[in-house]
């Protein structure tokens, strides 16, 4: 669904370039968890998808549609909610019925779903909401645009901590088998439970692109006493409960929950690809 190939990129008056030589492939029908260190690119690369932002070499495609070209045809099939944003200095009916006009599949009963488990009035005042109020009601557009691609930059900032669980919430609710959810985030333990994929981008490095079920299978998340430290432990960081190791699953043993901040430091530190 989504190709980036040989992708070069820097922004206007900097010598510092973002992306080199750049790869990367993604499927549709997936919830990915896009994580990488400050300044790595994460949120240039969901620009660059959503051809907000143009290759300085290389290619951006969806659905094998050039990004840069933001074509209509791909534009009413992919929605981003950026990190920072203004709502609309208009009524939220005007903006409803704007993003009806432009999005075919756009649903006013997804709408008042999502809406209401934000626990968000049916119809609120765009100029009266708090940040945390102004992203759930943005968050709920994204989904009732029913866009086959929607892609998230940091999405739980400024949400308090009853309104991160409303977010896993909606999206486990209404994301549906046939879109692609793309959520970059340094927040990982506020979506670890949604995603399907992980990718973790190092600036033009990508340090680890694979499904949860695949990191389960091949990996144990455990905590160790000193004793039980071996050759099967891949990575360790020392915690109150113990020594956190990510080690070699046995095929005999049982499947654990990722822990998803291991498994970046991991991958960041080189110990697992």
């Amino acid at each position: 669904m989504i190709d980036v190939r040989d992708l070069s990129f820097h922004y206007q008056g900097s010598k510092h370039e973002v992306f080199t030589h750049f790869d990367l492939h993604l499927e549709p029908g997936q919830i990915y968890g896009l994580l990488g260190k400050n300044g790595t690119g994460k949120s240039t690369l969901l620009y660059l998808i959503s051809g907000l932002l143009m290759p300085n070499k290389g290619s951006v495609t969806v659905d094998g549609r050039e990004s840069r070209k933001r074509e209509p045809e791909m534009l009413q099939d992919l929605f981003f909610v950026p990190e920072e944003y203004s709502m609309s200095d208009m009524s939220f009916e005007a903006f409803t019925n704007m993003m009806r006009t432009f999005y075919p599949h756009f649903s006013d009963d997804l709408l008042a779903k999502c809406l209401a488990d934000f626990e968000m009035p049916t119809c609120p005042n765009l100029k009266e909401l708090s940040m945390g109020q102004k992203k759930k009601v943005y968050m709920s557009f994204a989904i009732a645009t029913g866009t086959r691609l929607l892609m998230m930059d940091e999405p739980t900032n400024g949400l308090d901590i009853p309104s991160k669980a409303l977010f896993r919430k909606v999206i486990s609710n209404y994301m549906s088998e046939d879109r692609t959810l793309i959520i970059s985030t340094h927040q990982v333990h506020d979506i670890e439970s949604l995603l399907d994929h992980v990718v973790i981008i190092d600036q033009s490095k990508v340090l680890l692109n694979s499904s949860i079920a695949d990191i389960s299978k091949r990996f144990a998340f455990r905590y160790l006493a000193p004793a039980e430290m071996n050759d099967r432990v891949l990575y360790a960081e020392p915690s109150l409960q113990g020594n956190a190791a990510i080690i070699e699953r046995a095929a005999d043993e049982e499947e654990t929950t990722v822990n998803l901040e291991l498994l970046f430091n991991a991958a960041i530190s080189g110990k697992i690809k």
